[in-house]
């Protein structure tokens, strides 16, 4: 679905494979390692590695989106705000918000950035849904 736009025509180097680049970047995406250490297990160039995870969320964006992340119509959202009447008797809502610390190790170097009121480290999820 995406290596078409993920293939590049070279001039004299071997370019990085479709399948290299989405693998670059999943791995990247998942594991949150820095782009110097996915580069290195990839055996890359830094800024190809940059260059290559920026393309190819680029291209994941583009082609994915218009399946999965589609506007909402109005009748769509007519439907969620009945859901939340129906269901919490709350007039005029289109989703709910929440979110979750997810305890994590401190990150090197990252000082209080990631502390949190609760005394550990974390990052926030936020997660918005409809009724």
């Amino acid at each position: 679905m995406v290596d078409e736009k993920l293939s590049k025509q070279w001039l004299c180097r071997d370019p990085i494979s479709s399948g290299e680049r989405l693998a670059l970047t999943l791995r990247y995406l998942s594991s949150g390692m820095p782009i110097p250490d996915v580069a290195m297990a990839f055996r890359i160039g830094i800024e190809t590695a940059r260059e290559a995870i920026h393309l190819t969320c680029q291209v994941l964006w583009d082609v994915l989106s218009p399946l999965y992340m589609k506007p909402p119509t109005e009748s769509e959202w007519r439907d969620i705000a009945a859901g939340f009447w129906h269901q919490w008797q709350f007039p005029n809502c289109l989703g709910a918000v929440d979110g979750k610390h997810v305890n994590i190790k401190r990150p090197k170097k990252s000082g209080s950035l990631y502390f949190n009121y609760k005394g550990t480290y974390s990052i926030v999820l936020m997660a918005v849904v409809d009724s």
